[in-house]
């Protein structure tokens, strides 16, 4: 009775590390790196889409700043402090 447990159990940890090499194994061929690098690249671009519309929106703002500055007249120096005053 304990060999046929030891039996069973020893199938199940065979049959475990079988489908483990395997899902590794395919990691490795053509459509496995393909698959990575499409997912890897699927990520890369959605940065990007990212940072542009954070750009995009620190653009607007500061835009939105100039204008309301310009309007009120005053100057802006280079480090972006509104000073009142005239040219």
């Amino acid at each position: 009775m304990k060999r046929l447990l030891w039996l069973g159990v020893g199938l199940a940890v065979g049959a475990l590390v079988v489908r483990k090499l395997t899902r590794k194994a395919n990691e490795f061929t053509p459509s496995g790196i393909a698959t990575s690098l499409s997912q890897s690249a699927g990520g890369l671009v959605e940065s990007m889409r990212n940072f542009v519309d954070d750009v995009r929106d620190g653009m607007t703002e500061r835009e939105q700043q100039i204008q309301q500055a310009f309007a009120e007249g005053e100057l802006y120096d280079d480090e972006h402090d509104a000073q009142e005053g005239n040219r």
